[in-house]
């Protein structure tokens, strides 16, 4: 009797600690495996490549990447958030065949703007994919500078070159009388100030198809171009009692082209100051915002002038789009202003959208991606 009631207990006892035994193995995982290990010698040859070098683990993280991975936008937070690159590298990691491919990636977050890049993906020992990324954005960019500046000079010059010729014709004319002398003089030198502008703004919008400013980028501070969009526009609106107040974040950084984001924002300002009445006000304001994946930032710069019709608004970024023909000759313009505004956030990653009511002014809007600074231990 005795015997079998020990039986019992030690029976009752094994399965007891069986169990405890079963949880606590489910519980204790053991040692998480140790991540992936790049080659020796890959991260050397990654360093000196011009190429954007990515490599990803089994799990899609970004083991290694270098920094025009991340100034082209392709890698964020240890994600690659191409996703057509993504999807290129889980069919090299399938079966393990190299390959090739032309692809279009968006330059950033925001905006229309694309890269043009080859790719080439292969299988870097048995758990990495390696992805290399050649941009050839600059290339189909000088064929597209070749054909635009050739349309756009044989158009629009036409209409300048046959004013001051018929104004030149007129002139000849009225040699005989001093005050036509004077009035055709006069509407010859304001032509010929036009004519001045438009070759300008053509060479500007030609110049910034030609360069990409995310090829080479640096660190630009949005004080610096917020100050200096400002002083370019300060005598004009002087002249027409018109404050300019600036205010919100400061200390703002993006990655790009200082001058050309001078211009962009410049010719908003240029904008607000030309079509706003004496005496009103035009503001610029710097806002952080979130942007998902990466913060963003919003320059947005409003007058109180008399608005944009709501028909025109989706045209109003069209190289040579006037709203209205007859005023901006009153007020100048070459029609150029807002193309390269467009050009130049789309080039950055970003975007330039507008507000506009009629009679109650306008905002134009410039959001650009926050600059990601990549310390030592980051890369």
């Amino acid at each position: 009797m005795l015997a079998g009631l020990v039986g019992l207990l030690t029976g009752v006892a094994a399965a007891l600690a069986f169990r405890v035994s079963e949880r606590q193995q489910r519980s204790d995982p053991g040692p998480s495996p140790a991540p992936p290990v790049l080659p020796a010698g890959v991260a050397d040859v990654l360093a000196v490549l011009r190429s954007s070098a990515v490599v990803l683990d089994t799990d899609d993280q970004v083991v290694r990447a270098s920094p025009t991975a991340y100034s082209f936008g392709l890698v964020r937070e240890d994600r690659l958030v191409a996703t057509d690159l993504l999807e290129l590298a889980r069919k090299v990691r399938r079966d393990g065949e190299i390959r090739e491919a032309e692809l279009e990636l968006p330059r950033g977050p925001l905006g229309g703007g694309t890269l043009s890049v080859l790719a080439r993906v292969a299988p870097l020992g048995s758990t990495l994919v390696l992805l290399l990324v050649e941009d050839r954005t600059e290339q189909r960019r000088v064929d597209a500078v070749r054909r635009d500046f050739v349309a756009n000079v044989s158009h629009e010059l036409k209409t300048p070159v046959g004013a001051v010729a018929l104004l030149a014709e007129a002139l000849l004319d009225a040699a005989g009388d001093p005050e036509a002398v004077r009035r055709f003089a006069g509407r010859m030198q304001t032509e010929a100030g036009r004519l001045s502008e438009l070759v300008q703004d053509v060479i500007d919008l030609s110049r910034l198809q030609g360069h990409d400013p995310l090829r080479a980028p640096l660190l630009v501070r949005l004080d610096d171009v917020v100050g200096e969009a400002v002083d370019r526009s300060r005598l004009a609106a002087e002249a027409k009692a018109i404050a300019i107040t600036v205010g919100g974040d400061r200390g703002v950084l993006v990655r790009g082209d200082a001058q050309q984001l001078v211009m962009a924002l410049g010719n908003l300002v240029d904008n607000a100051v030309r079509h706003s009445p004496a005496h009103t006000l035009v503001s610029l304001g710097v806002r952080r915002v979130d942007g998902g994946s990466a913060g963003l930032v919003e320059i947005s710069v409003s007058d109180e002038g008399t608005g944009i019709p709501e028909a025109e608004l989706e045209r109003i970024f069209e190289r040579f789009y006037r709203v209205d023909a007859a005023r901006s000759r009153d007020t100048g313009g070459t029609g150029l202003g807002l193309a390269i505004v467009k050009h130049v956030a789309l080039g950055h990653g970003g975007e330039v959208t507008v507000w506009s009511a009629a009679g109650a002014g306008s905002t134009f809007t410039l959001r650009l991606p926050i600059a990601t600074v990549i310390t030592e231990e980051s890369a």
